[in-house]
């Protein structure tokens, strides 16, 4: 067992931070944060053109046909410069679930248009109660001939505003509880009865959306895959889901260590560097173990992941609650090292601790994923 990257995947990963230092600086991020949409469809197909979306999608629908590891190699990278895009609702989680559920001829009629950047994706999951687990899922889809009529609200769509379609998880069977009779349909994101709202929230580089369906009509045919076997289909996408994160969130918090150290070596107080006192130097060696450890976590349930390894369904979840919080630790100790400039608009140290505090809740807490690790455990 290997756990050191391939030649190919570090020029991989040295391609990729290049084209972000260059592409997605700070300012860039900045601006694009302000903006609706929250991201550039130049930049997008400068990544297509690349094949970043075709990563890890077969050949046989469009893809490059690389593994889970490559694409995970990418999250971190984007994770590291927090670059505005809808790579992670679009590919980690909707191609993802299309190559889990859907039919053959669904894969090849929508992979595809990812695959190239042609066309958008976005997971509409999430309603009020905002729970991740089956019994937060309420919508119901009714049936009226060949059609699903389906009505109702889903919040925090992770870039929903501007998919241009949407997976939506509904209930086609009005009594069942639980896991049970849950599908996923295919919905256009323009169809006749779709609103969608962005939502203020507090990472402005992730954009959510609350999307309201008002007897939106679409075929039987755009169930993906079977009827009523949606839930498990997004659980098997989710664990893969957790492990991306956990990947992006392993960036940030390098960066957030870089930043830290460089900082403490500039920063002169009393005449000497801040990084030569004790304090200084522990919270740096503190956020040096948390991210060590963080990228064998994450690393550990990638090559999982890759292999279809049955022991993803522990190191997934253990992955996404020490990432998490490891993440979320070195984003608030960035801010405390850089002191006053830490705490100001100005400086990207809150945009990494807004960050680090949505993904610690992206797809869960880490104490429901530590929960769900116990139970997996049979403890």
């Amino acid at each position: 067992m290997n756990f050191a990257f391939s030649e190919e995947q570090e020029m991989l990963r040295a391609t990729a931070r290049r084209f972000l230092d260059d592409k997605a600086p700070s300012a860039v991020v900045r601006r694009l944060m302000e903006t609706d949409e929250g991201f550039d469809p130049g930049l997008w197909g400068e990544i297509a053109v690349q094949g970043w979306q075709a990563m890890a999608i077969p050949e046989q629908y469009g893809g490059a046909g690389f593994t889970f590891l490559e694409q995970g190699i990418l999250m971190e990278e984007m994770g590291r410069s927090l670059f505005p895009s809808p790579y992670l609702s679009s590919v980690v989680l909707c191609a993802d679930l299309i190559l889990t559920a859907g039919t053959e001829e669904q894969k090849r009629e929508l992979l595809p248009g990812i695959a190239a950047g042609e066309r958008r994706f976005g997971l509409a999951q999430l309603e009020e109660s905002g729970r991740w687990d089956a019994a937060g899922i309420g919508m119901v889809a009714k049936r009226d001939g060949g059609d699903l009529v389906i009505s109702g609200t889903k919040s925090f769509v992770v870039d929903g505003h501007t998919s241009d379609a949407l997976l939506v998880a509904v209930r086609t069977d009005e009594a069942s509880q639980g896991a049970e009779g849950i599908s996923l349909v295919v919905v256009d994101g323009k169809a006749r009865g779709v609103a969608r709202r962005r939502l203020e929230t507090m990472d402005m580089t992730r954009k959510q959306a609350e999307i309201v369906l008002d007897d939106v009509r679409v075929p039987v045919a755009a169930v993906l895959g079977t009827e009523g076997s949606g839930w498990q289909s997004i659980q098997n996408t989710t664990t893969r889901a957790i492990v991306a994160l956990a990947f992006e969130q392993v960036g940030g918090a390098q960066q957030c260590l870089d930043m830290s150290v460089e900082y403490a070596k500039v920063r002169v107080q009393f005449g000497r560097p801040i990084g030569s006192f004790q304090a200084i130097k522990h919270k740096c060696a503190d956020m040096l173990v948390l991210v060590e450890s963080a990228k064998s976590a994450a690393y550990y349930a990638g090559w999982a992941v890759t292999e279809g390894d049955p022991e993803v369904a522990i190191v997934a979840p253990m992955a996404k609650s020490y990432c998490s919080e490891a993440y979320f630790h070195c984003a608030a100790e960035n801010i405390q090292i850089h002191g006053g400039i830490g705490f100001t608009w100005e400086h990207d140290a809150h945009l990494y601790f807004k960050r680090a505090k949505t993904d610690e809740l992206l797809f869960g807490s880490p104490a429901q994923h530590r929960a769900i690790l116990a139970d997996r455990l049979g403890l």
